[in-house]
C-alpha cells in the first residue's frame, strides 16, 4: 500500500499541485535560470522553481549537499510526514530497523562534479571541495534521507538511468513483500539541468531543437523531435495492507505489480520492434496476477523522441493491440525528470487510477503511431489498475501496475 507521496517537481513542489498542473497538460519549459546557458544550442528546460530546501535540512546541510540530494530528502521527508499523519513523528508504528530507504538517481550530483572540475583546473588540486565525494555520489540520497531520520533498515541506491525511479519504487515494495521492512520510502530524485551534462545531451541529439519551449516536449505527436531536460524528486512511503490498517493509516493506492527487462541491445536505442518493452510490461502484469484488459490507462515513458516514442507504441500494441487503451505521457508538462521521472509517473498513474482521471498529453495534435493518446483535456475512465512504463539508455526497462485504495468509495478518493 502507498501512504504517502511527496513530490517535487517542475509541475509542483506538494501533490494536490502537481496533480493540478499535469491536468492542465501545460508545458513547464521556459528559458534556464540554474546556469547562463546562452552559449548552449538548448537553452530550455523544466526546472523545480523556487525550491527552498531549508525548511528540511537547515541552510549547514544546504551547503555540503548538492541539489539532487536536496531535492530528494526534500520529496521523502514529505511522503514520510503524510504517512505519518502527524501522530507518531516518522515513526510509522515500527522500530527504526524495520523501516528502509530505496533512492535512486540517474548521475547523482553532477552539477557538483561540474564545478568542481572547473575548480581543479582553475584553481589546483588542493581547492576541490572536502564533500566532492560524498556530494556526487549516487547513493548520497539513500544514506542522507536514512540518517536525517534514524532508518537503520535495508538501504539501497538505484542507478539505472531513466528507469532509476520507477525501479525504486518497485525494489522498495519488494522489500516490503519479502518481509525485509515494514515500511519503506522509496523513488528517484535528479538535478541534472547542469551546463555539460545539458551539452552532452544536446551533442547526442536527444534535446528537442524546437525554437519554442512551451512546445518542445510533444510525446508521440508526429513532430517529436527530442525530450526537454527536467529536474526533481518524487518518494513514496509503501508498506503491506496490515500493516498501514494496525496503524490506522490512510491509503493513496496500491503497487500491484514490478517488472524489469533488458534490451541488451544498445547502449542508448530501444529495440525497434518494441519487444524488450513489451517483455517487461507483461513481467509486471504477471506480477499483479492481471491481464492487459484489465489497465485502465498507460503512463507511458514517452520522452517525445522519434525512436523511444515509436518503439514504445510498437510495445504497447503488441500488449494491448492497437489503440486499445487509453495512453498518456506526462513528459509534456514536466519534461523528462531522469533519475525522478519513473517514481513521478507512477505518482500521476497512481492518482488518475484513484480517480478515474487521465491527464491529457501536451503538445499533442495528431499522431503516426497505433496509440490512442489522451489530449485536450483529461478523460474519465472507470477507476482501474493503470501502467507505468520507464525505459533507460543501457536497455533498462522497468514497469510498474498501480491501483486505486483497495475496498474504497470513489467519492471518498484523494
Amino acid at each position: 500500500m502507498v501512504t504517502g507521496i511527496g513530490v517535487k517537481t517542475p509541475a509542483g513542489q506538494s501533490v494536490d499541485a502537481f496533480w493540478q498542473t499535469v491536468l492542465e497538460g501545460k508545458s513547464m519549459a521556459a528559458p534556464l535560470t540554474l546556469f547562463d546557458a546562452s552559449a548552449h544550442t538548448v537553452g530550455f528546460g523544466c526546472e523545480v522553481r523556487d525550491f527552498d530546501p531549508i525548511p528540511y535540512v537547515g541552510p549547514k546541510e544546504v551547503r555540503r549537499t548538492d541539489r539532487a540530494g536536496l531535492l530528494g530528502m526534500a520529496a521523502a521527508f514529505d511522503a514520510i510526514t503524510e504517512a505519518s499523519d502527524g501522530a507518531d513523528s516518522g515513526h510509522l508504528g515500527t522500530p527504526p530497523h524495520r523501516r528502509g530507504v530505496v533512492a535512486g538517481s540517474g548521475v547523482g550530483g553532477i552539477r557538483t562534479l561540474e564545478d568542481q572540475v572547473i575548480e581543479y583546473a582553475s584553481r589546483g588540486p588542493t581547492r576541490v571541495s572536502p564533500f566532492l565525494v560524498p556530494m556526487m555520489m549516487v547513493n548520497a540520497t539513500a544514506a542522507l534521507i536514512a540518517i536525517h531520520r534514524g532508518w537503520t533498515g535495508p538501504n539501497l541506491a538505484v542507478a539505472t538511468a531513466c528507469a532509476t525511479g520507477a525501479n525504486a519504487v518497485g525494489e522498495g515494495v519488494r522489500l516490503v513483500r519479502e518481509g525485509l521492512a515494514d515500511v519503506v520510502v522509496c523513488g528517484g530524485t535528479e538535478a541534472s539541468v547542469a551546463p555539460v551534462a545539458m551539452a552532452a545531451f544536446a551533442r547526442m541529439g536527444a534535446l528537442s531543437r524546437n525554437p519554442d519551449p512551451a512546445t518542445a516536449s510533444r510525446p508521440f505527436d508526429v513532430d517529436r523531435d527530442g525530450f526537454v531536460m527536467g529536474e526533481g524528486a518524487a518518494f513514496m512511503v509503501v508498506e503491506t495492507l496490515d500493516h498501514a490498517l494496525g496503524r490506522g493509516a490512510h491509503i493513496r493506492g496500491e503497487i500491484l505489480g514490478y517488472g524489469m527487462t533488458c534490451d541488451a541491445h544498445h547502449i542508448t536505442a530501444p529495440i525497434d520492434d518494441g519487444s524488450g518493452m513489451a517483455a517487461c510490461m507483461e513481467v509486471a502484469l504477471d506480477d499483479a496476477g492481471i491481464s492487459a484488459s484489465d489497465i485502465g490507462h498507460v503512463n507511458a515513458h514517452g520522452t517525445s523522441t522519434p525512436h523511444n516514442d515509436a518503439a514504445e507504441a510498437a510495445a504497447l500494441a503488441k500488449v494491448f493491440g492497437e489503440n486499445a487503451v487509453p495512453v498518456t505521457s506526462t513528459k509534456g508538462v514536466t519534461g523528462h525528470l531522469i533519475g525522478a521521472a519513473g517514481a513521478a509517473e507512477a505518482v500521476a498513474a497512481l492518482l488518475s487510477a484513484a480517480r478515474g482521471l487521465v491527464p491529457p498529453t501536451a503538445n499533442f495534435n495528431k499522431t503516426d503511431l497505433p496509440v490512442d493518446i489522451v489530449a485536450g483535456e483529461p478523460r474519465s475512465i472507470p477507476r482501474a489498475p493503470a501502467l507505468s512504463t520507464s525505459f533507460a539508455f543501457g536497455g533498462h526497462n522497468a514497469a510498474l501496475v498501480v491501483g486505486p485504495p483497495p475496498n474504497i468509495d470513489p467519492a471518498d478518493a484523494d
